[in-house]
């Protein structure tokens, strides 16, 4: 789904990668966006603010204490105009500056101003990228819905060879174009879950799975950007909560229940994205269980299917997405669990393959309704997760 006639912001960041930002402007121009490009002290250094403006069209805006763009508080109205920001390239420097909310200059202050949609194209050395500090700071940007697109990989201006290369113009216009605006599912709630449940055996050991949270926090992540009010039920995990989300943290397949009950009825969307646990333990020993022979009987009951009893709401039922984690017959399971469970979409995916899935970052998916389906190949979580949004968003005509 892309916008036709986008405002874009395009931030230039000191690096050698500035050089291609000629080009960019150039193509994004081509599929009629404005373009309106602002640069750092260090950006000037690498490609001139004369050589951006005959691109643009625009004037250059390169100084936050400019009085004759100030008297209007131009960089207020800059950031109000923009559909989209995009810093390109993002150097570690002001990548640093974006996580910790500094605004030093004309470009990070309107980062901190606009309410507009922002991209960052990281453009590195590849130490410097894999360094403990940008990934920590990229981890923060992402959280508060900043859309991070690369870096690409292959030899670099300093003769390394790796992560860190700005994408190259033609996939930075092809993000832009369809980059979706924050207000797509303003006035929606969503409610997803996500991780595993931990069911007890006694005050010291548990039965869970091998979920991540990557795919359920990745939807919670994607619904905040859209504009979304988010709901996130989650299992034990390993993940910062989107900045901005009302979390639920449960850890067993009941208290998760109960949550999703509770929300499910003021949800206009719900996805069990979760891997919850068919079964639980009948009686959970008070005390820990001691080593006694070589086998053990343990007696199990089955768990409350959430995403059924959510589907089979009679009141105020939401819009219900369920998930099919399978090791075969992937399609023909996730029907079933469409048609048995009363969903309006379940989303498959093949768990047996190691690299996807299961705390991998990527993903591939095929989303199945109950009079149609569509493949989204293998891609990183969170791309996987804006395309279920907007494939929801369609059918439902947000």
């Amino acid at each position: 789904m892309s916008q036709q006639h986008k405002n874009i912001v395009l931030g230039i960041s000191g690096g050698i990668a500035a050089y291609k930002c000629a080009e960019l402007v150039r193509r994004l121009k081509e599929q009629d966006c404005t373009v309106k490009v602002v640069m750092t002290d260090s950006a000037k250094h690498f490609i001139t603010a004369l050589t951006m403006q005959a691109v643009s069209g625009e004037p250059v805006a390169d100084s936050l204490l400019d009085p004759s763009a100030e008297a209007a508080m131009g960089h207020i109205e800059l950031a109000k105009w923009a559909d989209l920001i995009l810093v390109a390239p993002a150097s570690c420097n002001i990548i640093a500056k974006m996580a910790q909310g500094i605004a030093d200059d004309l470009l990070t202050t309107l980062l901190l101003a606009t309410p507009a949609q922002v991209a960052i194209a990281p453009a590195m050395n590849q130490q410097m990228y894999a360094h403990a500090a940008t990934q920590e700071n990229l981890k923060t940007l992402q959280a508060r819905g900043v859309l991070i697109w690369g870096p690409g990989k292959g030899e670099q201006a300093c003769g390394d060879v790796g992560a860190g290369r700005m994408l190259e113009p033609n996939k930075l216009v092809d993000l832009s174009l369809a980059a979706e605006p924050a207000t797509l599912l303003a006035d929606v709630t969503i409610t997803v879950t996500a991780g595993p449940t931990r069911e007890p055996l006694d005050p010291v050991r548990f039965i869970s799975n091998h979920s991540s949270g990557k795919m359920g926090y990745a939807l919670a992540h994607a619904a905040l950007m859209l504009g979304a009010k988010v709901n996130l039920i989650s299992g034990p995990v390993n993940i910062e909560p989107p900045q901005g989300v009302n979390l639920v943290s449960v850890e067993s397949a009941i208290q998760m229940r109960d949550a999703a009950l509770k929300l499910a009825g003021s949800s206009d969307i719900f996805i069990g994205c979760a891997a919850v646990a068919d079964y639980r333990v009948a009686q959970v020993a008070e005390q820990k269980i001691k080593k006694q022979g070589d086998e053990m009987t343990i007696t199990m009951i089955k768990n409350p299917d959430i995403i059924a009893e959510v589907a089979g709401l009679t009141k105020n039922r939401p819009y219900t997405v369920g998930f099919a984690a399978e090791t075969q017959n992937v399609e023909q399971y996730a029907k079933g669990k469409l048609k048995n469970k009363n969903l309006d979409m379940i989303c498959a995916n093949d768990v047996s393959n190691q690299a996807l899935g299961f705390n991998s970052n990527n993903n591939a998916l095929t989303l199945f309704w109950h009079d149609d389906s569509v493949e989204l190949g293998i891609a990183d979580k969170q791309a996987l997760a804006m395309n279920v949004l907007l494939e929801i968003a369609k059918r439902l005509d947000f």
